[in-house]
């Protein structure tokens, strides 16, 4: 049976003592019910309220406490009530101050909790186990931890929860405590064609240490395929010649002093094409306990912009062209637009001709080159200024580039009249 706790944006910020704070999330709890069939197919989702307490959050000095109010417990404990009340002050969750402030700056928290099942040693498998993901709109905060039940003794007046068939505390919670968990700074990240990335992932474990062995995978999904870029094995005591690494991808790498010294597990990519964009999937494995990050890698390369020409004077028929290039550009999607300002107009007005298009041309890095052709006749008026523009998701504004349709210069008559009489000259000798 699958239990979720599903947190729909409500929560309140609690006192608890000097430089620290509970937060109390109001979650539902989600129970995947028999289907129809008797046997889970066509399932339906029952919905319990739950509410989720994270005791001893650090705040910051000049965070003011005076306005908080104090977490209080039900004063008659209710065993049909689910009351998850969590220790994360060791491990402690980093940048967890952002719950603090997600009320005032109107950011949905969201988070999911279920039962989790470690795989490894009895005594593990012995004790109920919670994984917890939580994040906050904006992508800057977002964590996945493991909540392990604490001991309550058990007497004759002792309450079991309804639902999850758990001792309660004296108080009504469920007590547990934060003893593994995997995190990101930051859940999307942009980077440019050809250049290099890092992608976040951290793990923090509690003092006594849950084992020696850490493993972190990295896997990429992108268009219905995944596949593995990055695998290492290692052990948190830094014994010599223990660490173990599978580079899929050429120019992957996570830094092993990193992972034993700080728990940090990020991901580095260099040189980027358009293929290492996708969902990243940072799993770090302790023992009998994993938890995942999920970064999403958006590559973009903003467009080159030129004109076929630097001066453009009008000659006659036929119709001169003027080529605009967009090159060297990811994603896909460009916008190409050809504008005129004559000298008897105020504003610029968008040409009802937008003249032809090329194919799009894809290079070896993924990126992508498209050009635009306008037909510009000889009866346009000396003065007028052509502007190509050019959109595209990697730009911050349009580029516009412009060329001013200059007249032919006398000089240019009077070459063009010599080079006719020489002609009629050279044709009339070899005629006679």
């Amino acid at each position: 049976m699958m239990i979720q706790v599903i947190l729909f944006g409500y929560f309140l910020t609690c006192v608890s003592g000097d430089g620290v704070a509970d937060v109390v999330l109001s979650c539902t709890l989600v129970e995947e019910g028999v289907g129809v069939d008797g046997m889970g197919g066509g399932s339906q989702f029952r919905r319990t309220p739950a509410t989720l307490i994270l005791r001893d959050l650090s705040v910051a000095p000049d965070q003011s406490l005076e306005t908080l109010t104090p977490f209080v417990p039900p004063s008659i404990p209710d065993p049909d009530a689910i009351l998850f009340e969590a220790k994360v002050s060791s491990p402690q969750i980093p940048d967890a101050h952002v719950l603090l402030h997600a009320d005032c700056n109107e950011q949905e928290v969201t988070c999911e909790l279920s039962r989790y099942s470690p795989h490894g040693p009895q005594e593990a498998q012995e004790a109920t186990h919670f994984l917890v993901s939580l994040s906050v709109e904006g992508g800057e905060f977002s964590t996945a931890f493991i909540l392990q039940t604490s001991v309550v003794e058990r007497d004759h007046s002792t309450l079991i929860q309804n639902k999850l068939g758990l001792p309660l505390s004296p108080s009504g919670t469920l007590l547990t405590e934060v003893i593994f968990l995997v995190f990101s700074h930051i859940k999307s990240v942009s980077a440019r064609l050809r250049g290099d990335v890092l992608l976040s992932c951290g793990f923090r474990q509690q003092e006594t240490p849950l084992a020696q062995e850490v493993a972190v995978e990295w896997r990429l999904q992108h268009r219905g395929k995944g596949w593995k870029v990055f695998e290492m094995k290692t052990r948190l005591d830094d014994a010599e010649g223990s660490t173990v690494v599978l580079a899929e991808r050429k120019g992957s790498s996570v830094n092993a002093s990193l992972v034993v010294g700080r728990g940090d597990a990020s991901l580095t990519l260099s040189r980027l094409n358009a293929l290492d964009e996708g969902t990243y999937i940072c799993t770090v494995t302790l023992g009998p306990f994993n938890a995942q990050q999920v970064i999403q890698l958006h590559v973009t390369q903003p467009p080159e912009v030129s004109l076929s020409e630097e001066k453009f004077v009008l000659k006659a028929d036929p119709p001169q062209t003027l080529s605009c290039h967009c090159s060297n550009y990811y994603p896909l999607d460009a916008q190409m637009e050809w504008w005129s300002l004559s000298p008897e107009d105020s504003e610029p007005k968008l040409l009802l001709d937008q003249g032809s298009l090329s194919s799009h041309r894809q290079h070896g890095d993924g990126s992508y080159s498209l050009s635009s052709h306008l037909s510009v006749p000889s009866s346009v008026s000396p003065g007028t200024r052509l502007t190509c523009r050019v959109s595209h998701q990697a730009l911050d504004a349009p580029v516009s580039l412009t060329v001013v349709v200059e007249s032919p210069t006398q000089g240019s008559y009077w070459w063009v009249l010599g080079f006719l009489l020489a002609s009629v000259l050279f044709f009339h000798q070899v005629m006679t």
